[in-house]
Order: structure tokens, then C-alpha cells, then sequence
């Protein structure tokens, strides 16, 4: 196309521009009267509105420009985004109002259904959160063990098997001493045995003196009886050792390779035997909590 100033209007709308006075004369706006309205842009250049008639049938439209003008004017308002009207109707555009509501619509659906999955899933995690509590043993269970562990006469009876455990230590001593002595043999050997041993089941008696038993079962019993038992062996152990300075001094009491007895060799036996007895009292006593407690029994010549 040329310069604006060039161009030509289309065909249909060339007797609007048309005169038929001479070229270069001033062209004249269409007449109209004072009572008639002024015409429209659209009248101007040749479009006519159309009215409907009483029979509903369009008024014939004059040739060539309205047709034109209406292609040209609905080819336009296409391109806008109105909707085509029917004649006589206002052009109307398309609501854009329909696309926001169905998203609200949407939005909210998928809403509802996060929140009603989120409050399902909260009861189903609190049953979860119960099941431990649930599996968790019952108190009842649970108390006898919580029993045993704080049973204050447990480790009193453990402190009290420990001792026991020295108790016998001097047996074989003693017993290997007195047979010295009867056949007068090694008797400072036997003397010196004798004495050691006495002076380990006194350090038996000290020991149990420091030991806690309140809570053990027929703990006075028990501690009388073992006080009463070593403190006898320790005397027996003494009137031992006194009968083998005596046959080592006086050849009467070794006379022939055998020692005979003495006044220390009476009270030995005496002592001796106030000690079994004891001893046999506290065996059953000990006994009794060893099984409880899973420790170890002892017989009365163990202690």
C-alpha cells in the first residue's frame, strides 16, 4: 500500500465519496432536514440499521455497503471476542466469570478431600499410637521381678555367703595337726596349724560383727549359732595346740610313739563338740536362704 494520504477506499463504499461537482472542490456533507436526526457514523458510510418488521421479516437492504459493512463489522467484533447477535441485540461478550467459578468450585472440592484425608489419617495414627500401650505388660506382670530386684535381704544374704566361703579353710589344717599329734610327730608343725586356725575362725567372728543380716530370715538364730560354732573351733583349735607343746615337752605323754591324752586334750573335745552342734543349727538356718536366694548350702562340717 501506499502513503495514507494514497489510499483508496473500497469499491463498495466508493459512491459515498463520489461528487459530481469537479475535482478539487470541497466535497459536502449529506443534507439532512432540522426535524430529522443527524445520521449516524454507520448511516454515513452507508450502513442501515436493521429494524424488524411487524411480520418479523428484515427490511430489504439497500445494495452493496451495509452487507459489506456488517461482514466487515462482525468479521471485527469476532476478532474482539464478542458473541455474534442476533439483529436488533446489543453485541454481548462472553462472561469471563465462568472460568473463575468452576476453579472455586475445583479448589474447594480438593480441599474437602485433603482435609477429610488429613483427619482419617489422625485417628489412624492415634490408634497406632495406642497399640504399644496396649502391648505393654500389665503391672501384674511386671511387679514380681521389681520385687526381687528390691528385696533388701538379696544382698545381705550375698555378703553372708561370701564369708561362709572362708569358713572351711582350716579344716584340713587342723585335722592334719591333731593326727601330728597322736603319733608325735612334727609336733611344732602342728602347734603352729593349730594356732592359725584358731586365729582364722576369731577373724571369722569379727567379720560377721560387721555384716548387715537384719533382714534375713531368723537372722539372730543364725549369727548366735555361727558365733557360738567358731568361737568353740577357735577354743578347740587352742586346747590342740596346748596338747602338742605338752607331748613335745613331756616324754610321758609320747610314750611309745603314741601321745596320750591330757586335761587339754579333754577340753579340745568338749569345745569341739559344742561347735558341731552349732554348727548343724546354722547349717539349717543358712540353708534355707541359700535356696531362696540361689547361693551355696553348706554342711555343718563345711563350716
Amino acid at each position: 500500500p501506499g502513503a495514507p494520504g494514497d489510499r483508496q477506499p473500497p469499491a463498495e463504499f466508493d459512491n459515498l465519496f463520489r461528487s459530481e461537482e469537479p475535482a478539487g472542490a470541497t466535497q459536502q456533507m449529506p443534507q439532512f432536514d432540522a426535524g430529522q436526526q443527524p445520521p449516524s457514523p454507520y448511516q454515513q458510510q452507508g450502513y442501515q440499521p436493521q429494524q424488524p418488521s411487524q411480520g418479523g421479516a428484515l427490511p430489504p437492504q439497500e445494495p452493496g455497503g451495509y452487507q459489506s459493512g456488517l461482514q466487515g463489522f462482525q468479521g471485527r467484533a469476532a476478532d474482539d471476542g464478542a458473541v455474534p447477535q442476533q439483529s436488533g441485540e446489543a453485541p454481548r461478550r462472553r462472561s469471563a466469570h465462568i472460568p473463575l467459578i468452576a476453579a472455586v468450585v475445583v479448589g474447594c472440592a480438593v480441599i474437602g478431600l485433603g482435609a477429610g484425608a488429613l483427619m482419617s489419617g489422625g485417628d489412624d495414627s492415634g490408634e497406632d499410637d495406642k497399640q504399644p500401650v496396649a502391648a505393654q505388660s500389665s503391672p501384674s506382670e511386671a511387679e514380681p521381678t521389681t520385687k526381687a530386684a528390691a528385696d533388701p535381704a538379696k544382698p545381705q544374704a550375698e555378703a553372708l555367703d561370701k564369708l561362709l566361703a572362708d569358713s572351711n579353710n582350716s579344716r584340713a589344717a587342723v585335722i592334719s595337726a591333731v593326727e601330728k599329734i597322736k603319733s608325735c610327730k612334727d609336733l611344732d608343725r602342728a602347734d603352729a596349724d593349730l594356732r592359725g586356725a584358731a586365729q582364722q575362725r576369731r577373724d571369722l567372728v569379727t567379720r560377721l560383727e560387721g555384716l548387715t543380716v537384719d533382714k534375713l530370715p531368723q537372722n539372730a538364730k543364725l549369727t548366735a549359732a555361727l558365733n557360738r560354732a567358731w568361737k568353740a573351733s577357735a577354743a578347740a583349735d587352742d586346747h590342740y595346740a596346748a596338747w602338742a607343746r605338752q607331748a613335745k615337752k613331756n616324754k610321758s605323754v609320747c610314750k611309745g610313739g603314741q601321745a596320750r591324752s591330757t586335761n587339754e586334750t579333754a577340753r579340745a573335745n568338749q569345745q569341739s563338740g559344742v561347735a558341731t552342734q552349732a554348727k548343724r543349727e546354722a547349717s539349717t538356718l543358712w540353708n534355707a536362704i541359700a535356696g531362696k536366694y540361689g547361693l551355696t548350702e553348706h554342711t555343718p562340717t563345711e563350716l
